[in-house]
């Protein structure tokens, strides 16, 4: 408390020219500095473990302004007859679900085995490996050989389209084949 006494004495009547000056009204500058003062009596160790007391009394009547301000912000009353937000579109990428039956259908019997057991149904490559008695390195070549055709032929035949950053903006969907 003493701390606080003495940092007080020594600067209120700076702060309050510095709030007064940045204030609509004296009143209005007389309470931001009352709370400045209560912050500086809630502060731990009321300012005695602050290197420089002015700085932060000064520092607490910045942000008390600012926050003040941020309150007296004009608003402006949004119209009852306002379009209410339009629903969110998924991403394009998540469309091209559309296209995997027809593609996956055109791919080799292997390719197909590989993306279904692995991609879609989740079987872990070791265990792929195993059920066609390859190696490791061998089933992981396989899968991975078998996606790079995938998407070769989604991007051909959905003709799907990438941004800059490689991300699908735009396909053309395909039905699935008639059976």
């Amino acid at each position: 408390m003493r701390c606080v006494t003495e940092a007080w004495q020594k600067h209120e009547a700076e702060l309050r020219r510095f709030l007064r000056h940045r204030s609509a009204n004296a009143a209005e500058a007389d309470d931001l500095l009352q709370e400045v003062f209560l912050r500086a009596l809630r502060q731990a160790n009321g300012l005695c473990g602050i290197d420089n007391p002015r700085a932060w009394l000064f520092h607490a009547a910045r942000n008390l302004l600012i926050d003040r301000l941020r309150l007296a912000k004009d608003q402006v009353p949004l119209p009852d007859d306002l379009a209410a937000a339009a629903e969110e579109v998924p991403p394009p990428v998540d469309g091209l679900a559309q296209c995997l039956p027809r593609v996956l259908a055109e791919l080799s019997p292997q390719d197909r085995e590989a993306i279904t057991l692995c991609d879609i149904e989740g079987m872990t490559q070791g265990d792929y490996a195993l059920r066609l008695g390859l190696t490791l390195p061998a089933a992981k070549s396989r899968v991975q050989r078998a996606r790079l055709r995938l998407k070769t032929r989604m991007t051909e035949v959905c003709q799907v389209r990438l941004d800059a950053a490689g991300t699908v903006c735009d396909f053309v969907p395909r039905p699935p084949l008639k059976e």
